[in-house]
């Protein structure tokens, strides 16, 4: 017998539900006085010739409500609800194109959809380099590509493109990966191969040792091309969303199999110089740059030097082969707290500059806003 508390007849039930549905009426018409004058806001940048999209700005109005908000509704629930009402009101400017590592499924069109919210045209990409390709070409406005797994480490060709290449970051945000076994049929019996980024299948490579040791490992171009290629034959089975395995319409076998329970993977949004400019200091800056110093005793240590001298923190420090005639010359991508017009951090640029045989700025950009 059903609860009478629970009624939809019960007349506190009901008093409630109309008074939500009241707020909700209130919500979509402030709303709407919002889009309005986002609207209003667009047709004076259009006037002036600025860009539609400013990541700092949208930093410092996610911050300012997270610091006002007195809940009951959750510190963490603001950013993403307010991603997504700037998203809105921001395709009604113009559509924002964002190119990301496809097809649908992927952690990168999570993580797209996470930083910018769901109202922009997905530009999915075959791999990492078409992603840099597509948003060179500005058939994308932006790219999102994965740079660093807690795991892992770093992911080398977003690094090696993000030096070769004239884009630039102006944004970042991390994402929890949780990893699933996705098959056909749920069943771990006669699986023949499991597909998967070569990341996913190293973040999961203690799971599939112990449940699956003699099955083959094979890389492909995405978590979700893996998963679609697992929809098609009864004896693969892939390593990707819950996302992916729905998209594809496969089973969850296996859920959370990543080796370490706390995986998370950064990614970067990146454009181009000549149509995004760098963003302003938002507060709560990343610097980001990658450098080169001569093959010399203590030229590191040189090199470092000015960061401390001017007190500026070094978040990130990563070293890669230059794959010069130098075997032992490296590239090295430096992670600093602060923006560039911050005197400190203005002047220990300059200094670190003139210390290198080799000075990129890839870019500076407003930290994370969970």
């Amino acid at each position: 017998m059903a609860d009478s508390a629970a009624s939809p007849l019960d007349p506190a039930l009901l008093g409630l539900r109309q008074q939500i549905d009241a707020v909700d009426r209130e919500l979509l018409a402030l709303l709407n006085r919002r889009a309005a004058l986002a609207q209003e806001v667009g047709g004076i940048k259009k006037r002036e010739g600025s860009v539609v999209f400013r990541p700092e700005r949208e930093a410092q109005v996610i911050d300012g409500l997270k610091a006002s908000n007195p809940g009951p509704l959750q510190a963490d629930s603001v950013a993403p609800i307010w991603r997504e009402i700037m998203s809105a009101c921001r395709a009604l400017e113009t559509p924002t194109r964002v190119a990301y590592l496809g097809p649908a499924g992927t952690f990168s069109e999570l993580a797209a959809l996470g930083y910018f919210g769901s109202s922009i045209v997905r530009v999915p990409c075959a791999s990492i380099d078409e992603v840099f390709r597509t948003t060179t070409a500005a058939a994308a406005d932006f790219g999102v590509v994965p740079v660093e797994n807690s795991t892992e480490g770093v992911v080398a060709r977003s690094l090696d493109l993000l030096l070769t290449t004239p884009l630039f970051l102006i944004g970042e945000t991390s994402l929890f990966v949780r990893h699933n076994l996705l098959r056909q049929t749920n069943s771990l019996a006669g699986i023949q191969a499991v597909c998967a980024h070569p990341q996913a299948l190293a973040q999961c490579h203690g799971w599939l040792s112990y449940h699956l040791p003699d099955v083959e490992r094979r890389p492909v171009a995405s978590n979700a091309e893996g998963a679609r290629l697992a929809s098609l034959d009864p004896g693969l089975a892939a390593v990707a969303s819950e996302r992916a395995g729905s998209e594809f319409g496969l089973h969850v076998v296996a859920p959370a199999i990543q080796d370490d329970p706390h995986n998370r993977t950064r990614f970067v949004i990146v454009t181009h110089p000549d149509r995004h400019p760098q963003p302003k200091a938002s507060g709560h800056d990343c610097t980001s740059l990658v450098v080169s110093v001569n093959n010399r005793p203590g030229a590191v240590h040189d090199m470092l030097v000015p960061l401390k001298q001017h007190g500026v923190s070094m978040t990130r420090f990563e070293s890669r082969p230059a794959r010069s005639a130098d075997q032992w010359e490296y590239y090295f991508y430096i992670d600093l707290q602060g923006h560039p017009d911050e005197p400190a951090v203005a002047a220990a640029l300059a200094e670190l500059r003139a210390a290198c045989s080799f000075f990129k700025l890839l870019g500076t950009y407003p930290l994370d806003v969970h």
